[in-house]
């Protein structure tokens, strides 16, 4: 009635949104199709700005309109045009307006960069204010603390004051991902570890960030953030290239060399050293284990191998960057020539350090009594058990991520691949400390899901991974197993045994107990064509 708002039915309210989207698209296409038109014309005039500004205004996440908007810029730079600064400060302007509809927008953080890079000067202590302000109203846009950090080294903005402004966002909010990211950035820089250049920060300083992220983590134990940052101060990240195993074998006459991560030994520009046996220096001779690979973790040469029994045999890698790796070899004699060296599965700390660890640990199985299912801590208390003593507490480490595998379902398979790669840095470890690298190597019953650090075993004679739980897609790796002549597969689960077929060094094969392949006749008379012994 009079003074009152006609409140719309769903029906009209339909209709006007309908209506009114209709006449949006149809001002879209009239303005795309003008630009096109333009576009073709080589037309970058001030009517191709207005046009892309206007489209750009509503969706800044077109990245065509913005390549126009930049050959217009450089069309009117090119003419000389007087007070050219001042298009680009517009631009400025226009790319700030677009980031208050998107802030999220790759596009126009994208075009920011590029107009201070080609104007005539830029102003980059704005642009670290800017970034302040823009943190201010959302703290964990992650396009913004990219943007500073490549910023703040145009404004040469001290990591000191970043630290320290990282920290306070931290502090602020804990949950801020971004801002703990950052923090891993700087503190190398700051606070560099001069005694072990491994490990990215000094002792003394990683007691400190370890007693932070555990106010952080406790304060609201299911946010990841800080989770995943304590993580990273335990070593758990990417390995670096390093010598993993070396086999020269001059009765089978065959030699395998295979490193911590793959990298291109033939063509890569590397400089290998076989102290033992000159034949295996030249890289170009190394071909990959895996056919057709330019990349590997594991090569191999064939040939008349000469070994030499000198006093200091080893070999040493030189890489393009002038590092070193040494790997030495153990066992020499003139039939043969091994040496595998013992991976990196984490930080080795000090005293201090664990002692803070310990504490931590206490604290998590605190908060695991209050509760149990929190899987953060269940997890974070197997990750610092491991760091303690990984052996000392396997069996308890493996009680954790089994109580995940139920607590956590919907990352059930990467508990089981965390126990899984676990459980071989257990048994890898035990084989290399007995000594015997060419002999078999038991990896049975871990109820393995995965094979991890497979070009460790490159050397072994023979494996054992029976009474596990692993699938034909798990054995492709098994390739790098060069000198493997016998392979357990008993009691797993495999089908098709189609990955087993292109094995091409092993003679032996034991496949009783995968049911579903031993009932399927075809694969079976495949198989016992490509092996010696087939075993069911």
């Amino acid at each position: 009635m009079h003074g009152r708002l006609k409140v719309r039915t769903s029906a009209e309210e339909a209709a006007r949104k309908k209506l009114e989207q209709q006449q949006k698209v149809k001002m879209f296409r009239a303005a795309m199709g003008r630009i096109l038109e333009k576009k073709s014309a080589q037309e970058y005039d001030p009517e191709m700005m207005e046009l892309t500004a206007k489209v750009l205004g509503n969706n800044p996440d077109i990245a065509t309109l913005w390549n126009l908007r930049r050959m217009c810029i450089l069309a009117l730079k090119e003419t000389n045009v007087e007070n050219i600064q001042s298009v680009f400060d517009k631009d400025l302007g226009f790319t700030e307006m677009c980031l208050m509809v998107n802030p999220k927008s790759y596009c126009a953080w994208h075009h920011r960069c590029w107009i201070l890079e080609n104007a005539p000067t830029a102003n980059w202590q704005k642009e670290v204010e800017l970034c302040t302000k823009y943190l201010k109203l959302d703290e964990r846009n992650f396009h913004c603390w990219d943007y500073r950090r490549y910023v703040v080294e145009k404004a040469e903005v001290t990591p000191e004051k970043e630290f320290t402004f990282c920290t306070e966002k931290i502090e602020k909010n804990f949950s801020n991902y971004s801002s703990w990211h950052y923090r891993s950035k700087l503190l190398p820089v700051l606070y560099p570890n001069v005694e072990d250049p491994s490990r990215p920060i000094s002792e003394e300083k990683l007691k400190e960030e370890l007693e932070l992220v555990l106010t952080a983590a406790f304060t609201d134990p299911n946010d990841s953030s800080a989770w995943f940052y304590q993580r990273w101060l335990l070593g758990y990240s990417q390995p670096q290239l390093d010598l993993a195993t070396c086999r020269i074998d001059a009765v089978q006459n065959l030699a395998v060399l295979s490193f911590s991560v793959p990298i291109a030994l033939a063509s890569g520009g590397y400089e290998l050293s076989v102290s033992c046996c000159e034949m295996c220096n030249d890289t170009s001779k190394w071909i990959p284990s895996n056919e057709g690979n330019t990349f590997d973790t594991t090569w191999i040469m064939k040939g008349s191998f000469v070994i030499s029994e000198e006093c200091n045999p080893c070999v040493t890698l030189l890489t393009p960057e002038k590092v070193k790796h040494v790997l030495e070899l153990h066992t020499v004699t003139p039939e043969r020539a091994v040496g595998v060296k013992k991976p990196k599965f984490g930080y080795v700390f000090g005293s201090a350090i664990v002692d803070v660890l310990k504490a931590q640990l206490a604290s998590c199985k605190e908060l695991l009594e209050y509760e149990p299912d929190s899987k953060w801590t269940l997890l974070t208390a197997a990750l610092l058990m491991k760091a303690i003593d990984r052996r000392g507490y396997y069996e308890t480490i493996r009680q954790h991520l089994t109580k995940l595998e139920t607590v956590d379902a919907l990352r059930k398979g990467y508990y089981l691949d965390l126990a899984s790669k676990w459980s071989i840095e257990n048994r890898l470890e035990e084989w290399i400390e007995a000594g015997n690298l060419c002999s078999e190597i038991d990896l049975s019953g871990l109820q393995l899901t995965g094979v991890n650090y497979v070009q460790y075993f490159a050397t072994a004679d023979a494996i054992n991974l029976s009474s596990n739980r692993l699938v034909d897609r798990n054995l492709g790796v098994l390739r790098e197993l060069v000198f493997c002549r016998k392979l357990n597969l008993s009691h797993n689960a495999l089908k098709t045994g189609a990955m087993v077929e292109k094995l091409p060094f092993v003679q032996e094969i034991i496949l009783k107990g995968n049911e579903q392949l031993v009932q399927n006749d075809k694969m079976v008379e495949e198989l016992q064509t490509k092996v010696k012994s087939l075993v069911f």
